[in-house]
């Protein structure tokens, strides 16, 4: 065991990193807090500075996944969709199977300059939750009970108050609503068979309501949704602790892009196109589980795009 793997194993050195993590985040939350004043003068100067001081703090996630456990990130998807990363605002449909499926959400958003922009439709708990949550309050991140007549009007106040944000924009919805356990998808299928719909044999049921209502209200503003599928390698179950004692883990994320013009107006219709992408995405992990492979591949972070933060660089979002 080298010396750099031996200090990966010591409470003293998670502890440290620990230590760095939380003082700079409430030293964060203090700037953005302090940034408040700026709302009522110049609102889009507020929302840059918070992308930034964000990006601070997101980053120190990132460098744990891809330095310190050097976990690869593999993207599959064509050309022609990498060349709309960072360039536009998107809607991100993710499955939700793993503890760390957020952080390698969160490699493909520094990769592509949008760390500090990037959103989520997110439990209302979390708001609560010192740094995490104290930070997404800052970035004007939409939270909901998950009871939708409660819900319903704060998620569309929330959601049109991002229409003009000033930065690439990616909006992550987990439709599934909770992550994926055996228990959990038996309920599930039995709520789809009460409901005459399609059984699906890797994810739950996708709640449409989110879904729906991220469509309308961002419509005009977003381009496209990004349909994004998670896997590891061997059948690993990686987790954050995993993490911090630096086991490296093999991602592999297929995307698909839909133009937003290809998903109906109609609410019911927009629905069913969403079950309808889940029983895709449903093939599409069968493919996975017998080839362990989705097809052509990008590489992030490994060989086609060097490591080093992209944020901010224009110039990389210029280039076709």
């Amino acid at each position: 065991m080298g010396l750099l793997a031996f200090l990966k194993t010591q409470f003293i050195v998670h502890l440290l990193i620990g230590f760095v993590f939380v003082v700079s985040g409430l030293a964060i939350n203090f700037l953005q807090l302090c940034t408040l004043v700026l709302w009522p003068v110049n609102k889009q100067l507020y929302r840059r500075l918070n992308c930034r001081l964000a990006y601070s703090l997101w980053s120190q996630l990132v460098m744990l996944l891809e330095w310190w456990s050097c976990t690869e990130c593999t993207l599959f998807t064509d050309q022609a969709t990498v060349d709309h990363f960072g360039k536009e605002h998107v809607i991100i449909i993710l499955n939700h199977n793993f503890e760390i499926d957020f952080l390698c959400g969160w490699t493909m958003c520094e990769r592509f300059g949008v760390l500090g922009s990037s959103k989520v439709l997110a439990k209302k708990e979390l708001l609560y939750v010192p740094l995490i949550g104290w930070t997404w309050y800052f970035l004007e991140f939409v939270f909901c009970k998950r009871k939708w007549e409660e819900d319903r009007q704060t998620v569309i106040e929330g959601l049109k108050r991002l229409s003009d944000y000033p930065e690439p924009l990616w909006f992550l919805l987990y439709c599934e609503g909770t992550r994926f356990t055996e228990t959990k998808h038996r309920v599930s299928m039995e709520v789809a068979a009460a409901k005459g719909l399609a059984p699906l044999k890797y994810h739950l049921l996708p709640r449409t309501k989110g879904f729906t209502t991220a469509v309308h209200c961002l419509r005009g503003t977003v381009t496209a949704v990004y349909d994004v599928t998670l896997n590891f390698r061997g059948n690993t179950n990686p987790s954050l602790l995993g993490i911090l004692y630096g086991k490296k883990y093999e991602a592999d994320m297929c995307v698909r892009r839909f133009p937003l013009e290809q998903i109906p107006l109609d609410e019911k219709e927009a629905a069913q196109w969403l079950h309808k992408l889940y029983q895709e995405k449903d093939a599409l992990q069968e493919i996975y589980n017998q080839k362990a492979s989705f097809g052509v591949r990008r590489l992030i972070g490994v060989t086609e795009i060097e490591k080093g933060s992209s944020y901010g660089n224009q110039e990389l979002k210029k280039k076709e």
